[in-house]
């Protein structure tokens, strides 16, 4: 995956709920077989990359999941990247922030990024307050790496679904970041899922961190997608590509196209 020379377009695979979680309703293989259904209408629909989520989790735990979940999300990335071979590159996110089980499904797997929501600094957030590990992150990344390629670490600032313990100055969040946590990359989102980013805040981000690339994590549409493509280096877009923009439903290649369209011209 190469974002240094034009605006990236990351595809999201939700995965429904895992085995072991409260709404899981069928079996992994059928998880499975969702991730790559959805990830052939990325690749139909002319998107390269995509970011795997243990979406359907939910109540998520705040910390450490359990091992079956880094087991079947490296099974998932593994299928994905094998099935489509040089067309489509992969992140991993292991919701809601175990940064550890991401980096090991993306070494699994050779994923090329993890997303990591509280990287630095803590946050109240549905579950509790949830503090960042960028010390221990970055250095478990180089115990994995042996000093060749490693997954880059995207993190997010002012994440969603949370508030900030402690400042809300997200120009300074962002120089923390990148500056003494080392995120390779930083990523900007509106207040929940789906839900616009404020492209203030995302000028902010872009004045504070101007040698690191800067996504937008959320609310980008097929008509708003153009504004960010002014002022981002990629985004990351689940919910406007799903039928209906209903994040339950099956992603639509036709809504990828447009969203696609609308991007490159």
């Amino acid at each position: 995956m190469d974002d240094s020379t034009q605006f990236l377009i990351v595809g999201v695979l939700h995965l429904p709920a895992l085995p072991g979680a409260p709404g899981c309703g069928g079996s992994f293989s059928e998880v499975l077989s969702h991730a790559l259904r959805d990830a052939e209408a990325l690749v139909d629909g002319g998107i390269d990359c995509c970011i795997i989520e243990n979406f359907g989790d939910a109540p998520f735990r705040s910390n450490a999941v359990q091992p079956h979940v880094s087991a079947m999300m490296g099974v998932i990335g593994a299928a994905v990247r094998d099935r489509f071979a040089g067309s489509l590159s992969l992140g991993i996110n292991v919701l809601r922030n175990d940064g550890h089980a991401a980096l090991a499904v993306a070494f699994a797997c050779q994923a090329d990024f993890v997303r990591v929501n509280v990287f630095t600094g803590a946050a109240w957030t549905d579950q509790g307050l949830i503090e960042g590990e960028a010390a221990s992150l970055t250095r478990y990344r180089r115990s994995l790496s042996f000093g060749g390629p490693a997954p880059r670490i995207m993190a997010d600032i002012l994440v969603k679904h949370a508030r900030p313990a402690g400042t809300d100055c997200i120009a300074t969040l962002a120089k923390e970041a990148t500056g003494r946590g080392g995120a390779d990359g930083l990523i900007v989102t509106g207040t929940g899922t789906g839900q616009p980013t404020d492209l203030n805040e995302l000028r902010q981000v872009k004045a504070a961190a101007p040698d690191h690339p800067v996504w937008v994590g959320s609310g980008v549409t097929s008509q708003s997608v153009s504004q960010v493509c002014e002022l981002a280096d990629g985004v990351i877009v689940g919910t406007a590509l799903h039928r209906d923009a209903n994040i339950q439903a099956p992603i639509d290649k036709d809504r990828v196209r447009s969203f696609v369209d609308a991007a490159r011209s």
